[in-house]
């Protein structure tokens, strides 16, 4: 967009008009707005953004940001009990070290030109996430857990032909939505009841809502609400006497002690990757992952990378590299591709494997027994609160659980902001997403949730709901 009295940048390349005009003249336009001519004109600003004076030096600009960075509270100075979709872990030193090696900082993939041992890199990450899952391909990730679980449906719907999924209920309705708008217009999303007691999928409206038009189900372990789906092995048999796939969207961090979905029927994973190793950014550090059995009919159906290891010309070495690349919109396929493949969460990717090499099969045992008894322990801490109760939505659960505000006498909202005067950032607010709860939130805790902070979040509940005795 031309600004008023703007002629060049010495930032912003191809800024002087005369090369402007000469670009346009190239492209047949006549004038930058040409560029943007399907943009809705109420969407465009009609004037010049209302910017302070330039700053003159850097140490100036240095010192006006982190004072607008002091305004933030961040769960480093804040207690955090907040998750639903991010969560908070702790991020071993060396998973920071190695990511941020010069060689693998970019977040995209890599090629043979320009490759440091990426591609080795990106193999052992996807042979540790198959060896956690019990699947034997996964995937180079993508952008979230949501993206992951809407190319799985989609890969799904090519492989049956169908062109139905049927999901649960009680899903984190912003990954409904992602889902929803990727599969458009080739899947219908449809929504499956639920237990009104323990949330577990009804199993007969999951029969009579399976037809011939269905390619999956799909239900996650935990769910959005911390609970898990204890009838995996029960609806993976009901989806493949109708000729359904199964899709799980799993948790990695809970793998240490439940079993993988592989073990209970599911044909496809998928899931986020965040807990592993990844800090939370202000919502993400995201990365979705996909794993399926070594079966060309999954394989041929991945629209993302795949790498593998081969021997070379050499003999005794090995090498690395992509697995049917052709397949991929990269590759020969281009447009005619499953579907289009831009820049991946690579960076992610490594950063995981570093956490999973770190931590081997006992560490990550050792995690999932300890979110589970802090879990469990903080449980039993509310229960003690007057007037606070524990949502009947939870058969067993795993770092996240519902804690019901119904008799309080407050709301959600009101208690999360008198708990920020405690330096506590409280449960994600429940009440617009499921109405049907009421003043409902959604707490999380993990690894880094002693015994000091979680009785800290209970006293201060405790006074804030005027029950202290």
């Amino acid at each position: 967009m031309t600004i008023k009295g703007f002629k060049n940048h010495p930032y912003i390349p191809n800024s002087v008009p005369e090369v402007q005009k000469q670009m346009l003249q190239e492209i047949g336009l006549e004038n930058l707005e040409d560029l943007h001519a399907e943009i809705p004109d109420a969407l465009k600003l009609k004037e010049n953004m209302a910017l302070p004076p330039a700053l003159a030096a850097e140490y100036e600009l240095r010192r006006h940001i982190e004072k607008i960075l002091r305004k933030n509270h961040s769960g480093k100075d804040h207690l955090i009990f907040l998750g639903g979709g991010c969560w908070p872990h702790y991020v071993p030193a060396i998973c920071d070290e190695i990511n941020s090696r010069g060689e693998f900082l970019t977040g995209y993939a890599g090629e043979a030109y320009n490759d440091h041992g990426r591609f080795q890199t990106l193999f052992e990450y996807q042979s540790m996430v198959a060896e956690l899952v019990d699947m034997e391909v996964v995937n180079v990730p993508t952008m979230d857990w949501a993206q992951a679980a809407a190319t799985s449906m989609r890969m799904a719907g090519r492989m049956t032909k169908r062109s139905q999924v049927l999901v649960p209920s009680l899903m984190d309705p912003e990954k409904l939505k992602a889902i929803r708008n990727y599969c458009d217009p080739t899947l219908e999303i449809v929504s499956l009841k639920h237990h009104p007691q323990t949330g577990q999928i009804d199993l007969m409206d999951l029969q009579e809502k399976l037809s011939d038009s269905t390619a999956a189900v799909y239900f996650e372990n935990p769910g959005y609400l911390g609970f898990f789906e204890e009838q995996g092995e029960g609806i993976s048999k009901i989806a493949k006497e109708a000729g359904a796939l199964t899709i799980v969207g799993v948790d990695p961090s809970s793998l240490g002690i439940i079993a993988p979905p592989s073990q209970y029927g599911a044909d496809i994973i998928c899931g986020e990757l965040q807990p592993l190793g990844i800090h939370m950014h202000y919502g993400g550090g995201l990365s979705g992952f996909i794993a399926t059995r070594d079966e060309e009919a999954f394989v041929m159906q991945y629209p993302s990378r795949l790498f593998g290891i081969a021997p070379t010309t050499h003999e005794g070495e090995y090498g690395f590299g992509d697995v049917s690349y052709n397949r991929t919109s990269f590759g020969d396929l281009r447009e005619n591709a499953n579907e289009y493949v831009g820049t991946q969460t690579s960076l992610w990717a490594i950063t995981a494997g570093v956490y999973l090499a770190a931590m081997g099969p006992k560490g990550m045992q050792e995690l999932g027994e300890t979110i589970l008894q802090r879990v469990l322990y903080t449980m039993d801490r509310m229960k003690e609160i007057p007037g606070v109760k524990l949502s009947p939505l939870q058969s067993s659960v795993f770092k996240e659980f519902v804690v019901d505000f119904n008799h309080t006498g407050k709301t959600v909202s009101e208690i999360n902001e008198a708990l920020r005067k405690h330096h506590i950032f409280g449960g994600k607010d429940l009440s617009e997403e499921f109405p049907s709860l009421g003043q409902c939130a959604l707490y999380c805790v993990t690894e880094i949730h002693n015994r000091e902070d979680i009785d800290q979040l209970v006293n201060a509940i405790k006074t804030i709901v005027g029950k202290e005795g």
